[in-house]
């Protein structure tokens, strides 16, 4: 884990989180996928995950005077940055063994209640729980969530009164392994479903069930409401094949396509549809978190360059159409900016930070701060990008004393 703190100046810290089981170095997607299976093998009685069993490595979230490292494998573990930069592990949370499962790695906060929306999936019935956490860290009453199979269900998103699940058919096969396959299993066969639940539902029993064709999601931009329809936009896969990304030609994206989609369910007719609006390959998509579960412009996504590099930050505008007819992502139509890292030079997910804080600004009015390593020279950097512009040339550079790991998620906090 990386820290960055800046003041006067900037200063940087590497630490690892303390966590109970120590996997070692775990990278890109795979990596995800390793701690994963640990989780499967508690469940069969092959570990003891009473003190924890995640790596706490995917991404962060601050919530009731909390900083929280996230593995969709286990519970979060509490940090607390020093004044001198320095990162402290304060152990495993339960919310006082109110948690008694996963935590997803990405929970969402309503920026206007306060309060922690999030789940976490497992292998056995019920495969899905859906937890509300009070603005004082208060986690209320868990929400079974009622899916036919277990499925790896990485995100998810929230409106202003609405959660949105993705049972996608990405299935847990146990018995894979033993034929020296992956436990992760992608069923072509399936329809993609999403279920729409009122966000402080006491159960499962109002959630609505939508289907659109076939497809993997990992990361969802944002969703909210639009009359009788609650949309979400997301990148999505047409279609994942695990053993074949695990494998020799992992290292290019050429046979896959993750795009950006906008999906609409129609509350009220029972419809569901979707619509292309880019081209391919788009990740990490972030966005001004001020708007989380509200209506907003600008998403902020990674352009991949294989399952584990970024290559460079795309801005979209989602009131402008995309340009038909492209095969690559470029500037036009509804891409408003390409900030491209270089030849030989790859980089993180940008997250967004207002340019100031407790002030009103247009949605766009910040900077994206990102790491970069440059594979020609070995040197590892901090970006600082223009949202409004994306100018090529950087607001800021932080050259970085060691190397930092092309990793996961990357988050900003003001207080610790």
């Amino acid at each position: 884990m990386v820290g960055l703190v800046v003041g006067a100046g900037a200063t940087t810290n590497q630490k690892h989180l303390q966590t109970d089981i120590q996997i070692g170095d775990l990278k890109g997607l795979f990596g995800l996928l390793t701690a994963i299976i640990y989780g499967l093998r508690i469940k069969l009685g092959v570990l003891d995950g009473s003190y924890g069993m995640g790596t706490g490595n995917t991404a962060l979230v601050y919530h009731h005077g909390r900083l929280l490292a996230l593995n969709e494998g286990d519970k979060p573990y509490a940090l607390k940055v020093l004044e001198d930069g320095d990162l402290q592990t304060l152990g495993l949370m339960d919310y006082d063994k109110r948690l008694t499962h996963s935590f997803t790695a990405h929970p969402k906060v309503d920026p206007a209640t306060g309060e922690m929306f999030t789940f976490g999936y497992q292998f056995t019935p019920p495969y899905v729980t859906y937890h509300v956490v009070t603005k004082e860290g208060y986690m209320l009453d868990p929400v079974p969530i009622t899916i036919p199979e277990p499925v790896m269900m990485h995100d998810f998103a929230i409106t202003e009164n609405y959660a949105i699940f993705m049972d996608l058919p990405l299935y847990f096969r146990p018995k894979n392994m033993a034929k020296g396959k992956m436990v992760l299993s992608f069923d072509q066969t399936k329809r993609a479903r999403f279920g729409i639940l009122p966000r402080y539902a006491k159960d499962d029993v109002q959630i609505r069930w939508f289907e659109l064709p076939n497809c993997y999601i990992f990361h969802n931009a944002n969703a909210w409401e639009d009359g009788d329809e609650v949309v979400l936009y997301t990148c999505r896969f047409p279609d994942i094949d695990l053993e074949m990304a695990s494998g020799p030609v992992r290292k290019r994206l050429g046979n896959y396509r993750n795009e950006l989609y906008e999906m609409r369910f129609n509350l009220n007719t029972g419809e569901a549809s979707q619509k292309k609006l880019s081209e391919s390959a788009v990740d990490f998509p972030r966005i001004n978190e001020k708007y989380i579960g509200r209506k907003q412009r600008f998403v902020y996504g990674t352009r991949l360059d294989s399952l584990a590099k970024v290559e460079g930050i795309v801005k979209f505008d989602l009131q402008l159409e995309p340009e038909v007819g492209k095969e690559q992502i470029e500037v036009g139509g509804n891409v408003k900016g390409i900030f491209q890292f270089g030849h030989g030079r790859y980089g993180s997910e940008a997250i967004f930070v207002p340019r100031e804080s407790d002030v009103e600004l247009e949605e766009d009015d910040g900077y994206l701060i990102c790491f970069v390593h440059d594979e020609n020279t070995g040197k590892s950097e901090v970006n600082v990008i223009d949202a409004k512009t994306m100018s090529s040339e950087p607001v800021a550079v932080v050259p970085l004393p060691a190397r930092v790991p092309y990793g996961f998620h990357a988050f900003f906090v003001t207080e610790v």
